[in-house]
């Protein structure tokens, strides 16, 4: 078991059961982890306004929250309009975004 593999026991057990997902190479843990999770359904976006877009949908439907699995920091940046929108509609979403440090130049 890695971290993956937790988070998605952590996401289950709290009863979030779908994650919209626009992965980079970077989240393929996660997405390897969706996959061999069977009450987890794992919905592939082309982008991360999609994503968002949608999981703010799923969450307006059924009153549940919806995670998303989102790239890097500009990935993320796609998507802040719909999360921004989610927000505004109150919608439980769970965002999974990921961005690394840089060095700072010397």
């Amino acid at each position: 078991m890695n971290g993956a593999d937790l988070l998605c026991d952590v996401l289950s057990v709290n009863g979030v059961n779908v994650c919209l997902a626009n992965p980079g190479t970077s989240e393929m843990h996660f997405v390897a982890a969706l996959d061999r999770k069977t009450d987890m359904r794992c919905v592939l976006g082309l982008s991360e306004a999609v994503v968002a877009g949608a999981a703010d949908g799923y969450a307006r439907m059924t009153d549940k929250a919806a995670a998303t699995l989102l790239h890097c920091g500009p990935g993320l940046a796609n998507g802040l309009s719909n999360i921004h929108n989610a927000r505004r509609a109150r919608s439980p979403m769970l965002n999974r975004g990921r961005s690394r440090h840089l060095p700072s130049p010397t």
